[in-house]
């Protein structure tokens, strides 16, 4: 199984779910991708509601509740050395801070950041967790997509922030982010003919399974829905879903191992 034991700075690191109900909310994912749920130890006044999910006790992502009026959403976080420089540096690039740098407990530094055309992501500067201890397998994260308006102006943005580099993929609206010769995240062009323009531009997380349309229609009998049925593309087949609170994600089985 690929397990984890260090993340590059610049590398997709962790994913967590906002909802209204953390432990309520849990066991769509736990029965669909096969996680255990565990609130995180110690005074939930000091935790804050958070728990994590995990696969043969590793880490694959996170739950918490909803701050403000944002709706139910996944978010990313990508691995930073320095949560406090790489803010300065995403407001230098155009983009700007949501929530201000910040210690979490004993486990790391984060900060809430949104890109020039509005998505946000978050950054991470691990301490104790250093993010999911297992990827790419069954049930756990395996990409991270930022579907936008503006693939010409993010690309310069992340570029200055992470040091990404873009390179073309197969599709014609879609870039493959590298650091160094990795793929570490994708873009997509948001299409207007398809997708509404209230809706934001997001970064999106990828789960990997091993049947796609089984698990869409489990995810309905679980009380989701179905946003896109499942598709192929050249790495798998994907199916894009969302919780029984209308958060999105998307599933993938995969047919071929990430680089």
């Amino acid at each position: 199984m690929p397990e984890v034991t260090a993340y590059a700075p610049g590398t997709p690191c962790w994913v967590d779910l906002m909802t209204p109900s953390p432990a309520e909310d849990a066991p769509f994912y736990t029965s669909l991708l096969g996680w255990d749920y565990a609130p995180a130890p110690g005074d939930p006044t000091d935790t804050g509601g958070y728990g994590t999910f995990s696969i043969g006790g590793k880490a694959v992502a996170g739950i918490g509740p909803l701050m403000g009026d944002a709706p139910p959403c996944w978010s990313t976080y990508i691995s930073v050395e320095d949560v406090a420089a790489t803010a300065e540096q995403v407001k230098q690039a155009g983009g700007s801070i949501v929530v201000e740098p910040m210690q979490v407990l004993d486990v790391g530094h984060m900060a809430v950041c949104a890109d020039p055309s509005g998505a946000v992501f978050s950054l991470w500067q691990p301490l104790s967790m250093l993010g999911a201890e297992l990827i790419n397998e069954t049930g756990a994260l395996c990409w991270n997509e930022l579907n936008t308006r503006d693939s010409e102006g993010n690309k310069p943005f992340y570029g200055s922030v992470f040091g990404w580099t873009p390179a073309p993929a197969p599709s014609e609206n879609y870039t493959m982010f590298k650091l160094g010769d990795r793929d570490v995240a994708g873009m997509i062009e948001m299409d207007p003919l398809h997708i509404p323009a209230e809706v934001p531009p997001n970064w999106t997380v990828y789960f990997a399974v091993d049947d796609a349309d089984a698990t869409a229609t489990k995810a309905t009998e679980l009380g989701g829905s179905i946003i896109v049925p499942p598709f192929d593309v050249p790495v798998g087949r994907i199916t894009i879903l969302t919780d029984p609170v209308g958060a999105p994600f998307c599933v993938v089985a995969l047919s071929q191992q990430p680089s």
